[in-house]
């Protein structure tokens, strides 16, 4: 059995301090989401705790699912490695980036070569990046595979994308793992879902993305992005496949959002036969200490 954690949407935080140079692009308007919204919902307190409870669960593997940034600055690229180097050491921990990650042009590429470590696929001479996505690592008998939907937007948009270039890619991998008789988990940022995310963050390519998910199959897809504990189906290969979404895990009570959440899954079986459960642990209103929070069986 593997027992894999899931959290996503860090948004790490407080801000470096910003030159007027940095918020002469879309950063200006998320600096004024960040000073009117984002400051004052998601807190460090909360990502702690989280992390914390994950560690003392003793998780085989985590999984992150982006946005550990808010602005991507280089103040926290660096802050965000060493949030990584923290939650553990690269062989037990699997990162794909978000929007905020990439935020403006050029920004993924920092995130990639600083979090390289936390995107490298088994037997390659070099880790994920832009481009080159997915990667794919086997623990135990699981395939983590990381896809990114990350990309820089014009302001007011934080849509991601999933073209041919990465389907392509991402085929080989998911047969692959079903030669070898893996259970298969695909990371993401951004729900491959129709209607979960608005229009203007939502994924484009859902559709490319369901059509390889008919044609290969997977046994779990976990993402981040809208901040909700969520729990989705999509067609595919050998039947329906779970969608799981995340809790943001710095949002604090009181928010419009649920508060601080990781997802804990337990998967274990055979192909064609694996079970799969999960338990959302986190924080609610009225009880500040980590705690389950739900169950759902989702396979097997």
């Amino acid at each position: 059995m593997l027992r894999l954690a899931h959290l996503s949407d860090i948004h790490l935080g407080p801000l470096p301090d910003l030159a007027y140079r940095d918020l002469v692009s879309k950063r200006i308007t998320g600096y004024i989401n960040w000073r009117r919204n984002r400051r004052s919902n998601l807190h460090e307190d909360v990502i702690d705790a989280l992390v914390d409870h994950v560690q003392a669960s003793a998780p085989d593997h985590i999984a992150v699912t982006g946005d550990l940034m808010n602005l991507a600055l280089d103040g926290e690229v660096e802050l965000s490695r060493l949030w990584l180097e923290m939650l553990g050491p690269p062989d037990d921990v699997s990162v794909v980036p978000g929007n905020h990650d990439a935020y403006v042009p050029g920004a993924l590429d920092k995130a990639c070569k600083a979090w390289g470590p936390w995107m490298h696929g088994d037997g390659k001479a070099e880790p994920a990046r832009r481009g080159t996505f997915p990667f794919m690592r086997v623990r135990g008998d699981v395939a983590l595979i990381g896809v990114s939907s990350a990309r820089a937007t014009a302001p007011f948009l934080a849509s991601g994308f999933f073209g041919d270039g990465q389907s392509d890619r991402l085929e080989p991998l998911l047969e692959e793992a079903r030669q070898r008789g893996l259970c298969r988990v695909v990371l993401i940022h951004h729900p491959p879902v129709r209607g979960a995310a608005s229009a203007h963050k939502r994924l484009l390519g859902i559709g490319r993305f369901q059509k390889l998910m008919r044609k290969c199959g997977a046994d779990l897809v976990l993402h981040g992005h809208t901040h909700l504990p969520t729990t989705y189906r999509i067609d595919g290969r050998d039947g329906p496949i779970p969608v799981i979404g995340v809790a943001a895990a710095g949002q604090a009570p009181g928010g419009s959002k649920p508060a601080g959440q990781y997802n804990l899954f337990e998967i274990d079986g055979e192909q064609g036969n694996w079970r799969i459960g999960l338990t959302r642990r986190g924080i609610t209103e009225g009880n500040p200490q980590i705690h389950d929070i739900a169950d759902e069986k989702l396979a097997g």
